[in-house]
């Protein structure tokens, strides 16, 4: 679509919303992002978000993205009066268009994570620790409402956002020489089962837990607002605090010091979240379910160039899921396994074999090079 069409449309859907005539007055494209934010006449900004093919996606599958996030969205604010999350404003899911309050002067995390560093900007990270908690304890045990609400907007489609991907994450380790077998392959069934089935630790996440998903005030106020519903469902709450302990696609390294406020939030909606061992096998549970989410590339990141960031990433990743799960006390058999596969590709791709414990080297939200 043009901007000259989707103003047009933006304009016909607030005032039939406001039964009343509504102008865009102004409009800026959030590249690379099928987001704008437009100024209406009165000077009130909103976000404007509309959908876009994506490469491999049915149109339905778009289409079904959107409905479930103003699902997620009206969840929170109508439902939840959570305050977690943008307001929907207006939405006309046939034309795949809905318009949300604007969060400015809130901005991603992860842009001032890549401008400033991690020290210059501590009180956001523990800002997004605290959020991601936040959401989960105050959607945990209201999964019925949500449903409703999902489905009255249409099939939601499947659940699982990374079909077959931890299955071939297995493979390639088979692979390379370090298969999941033995004891490590019956701690990974119980893992899996705890993920299958959460108990009182089923709650929402945004499907994308990650500091780009999150805004904050780059003032170090701690108001953040979380954003990017679109592969919203309920799951592990431990899912989302994975980021936290393990880098996720654009880093080398994080800081898990923030996730004791991670877990203080939960713990307020979720006492569950108290309990050190249930914890912690939870915690490394999902920690390794995403370890093999990102192996799936791992025959990709091989046939890339000595140097390229995504390959002591991947080292990185298996090292701080290992590291995680040693120091919860869960897992020992699958940690042992990651720390094998990674002394491995140390071995195989001489240009990760760095000290990734060297914070001058890597300080905390080392950004991956692409």
């Amino acid at each position: 679509m043009t901007v000259d069409v989707i103003v047009t449309r933006v304009e016909s859907l607030l005032s039939r919303h406001r039964c009343g005539p509504v102008a865009v007055a102004g409009w800026r494209r959030l590249e690379p992002y099928a987001i704008a934010r437009a100024r209406l006449e009165g000077g009130e900004r909103v976000i404007v978000k509309w959908m876009r093919p994506h490469p491999g996606a049915a149109r339905h599958a778009t289409s079904q993205r959107l409905r479930t996030e103003v699902a997620a969205l009206r969840f929170l604010s109508d439902d939840l009066a959570s305050g977690l999350a943008p307001r929907v404003i207006a939405a006309d899911l046939d034309a795949e268009l809905v318009v949300l309050e604007d969060l400015a002067p809130r901005t991603a995390l992860d842009g001032l994570l890549r401008a400033e560093g991690a020290t210059a900007h501590a009180e956001g990270l523990a800002a997004f620790a605290r959020i991601r908690g936040e959401l989960s304890a105050a959607t945990a045990g209201r999964s019925a409402l949500y449903g409703v609400r999902r489905r009255a907007l249409g099939p939601a489609g499947a659940a699982e956002r990374f079909p077959g991907f931890r299955e071939e994450g297995r493979r390639q380790a088979a692979r390379l020489g370090v298969p999941i077998e033995g004891e490590a392959e019956r701690e990974l069934a119980a893992a899996l089962e705890e993920l299958e089935h959460p108990g009182p630790f089923l709650a929402l996440s945004n499907g994308d837990p990650e500091a780009n998903n999150v805004l904050v005030h780059a003032t170090g106020d701690p108001d953040a607002r979380l954003i990017d519903f679109e592969f919203a469902g309920y799951t592990h709450a431990l899912h989302d605090a994975v980021c936290l302990h393990v880098p996720g696609p654009g880093w080398v390294s994080v800081d898990a010091a923030f996730a004791g406020g991670y877990r203080r939030a939960l713990a307020a909606g979720l006492p569950e979240a108290e309990d050190d061992r249930r914890y912690g096998f939870g915690l490394a549970a999902a920690c390794f379910s995403y370890v093999l989410v990102r192996l799936e590339r791992l025959a990709k990141v091989e046939a890339r160039p000595p140097g390229d960031g995504s390959r002591i990433q991947l080292v990185a990743t298996l090292e701080a899921a290992a590291r995680t799960a040693d120091e919860h006390r869960s897992l020992p058999h699958l940690a042992g396994w990651a720390r094998r596969l990674a002394a491995l590709l140390r071995r195989r791709w001489p240009d990760t074999d760095l000290d990734l414990d060297d914070r001058t080297a890597f300080p905390p939200y080392t950004p991956r090079r692409r």
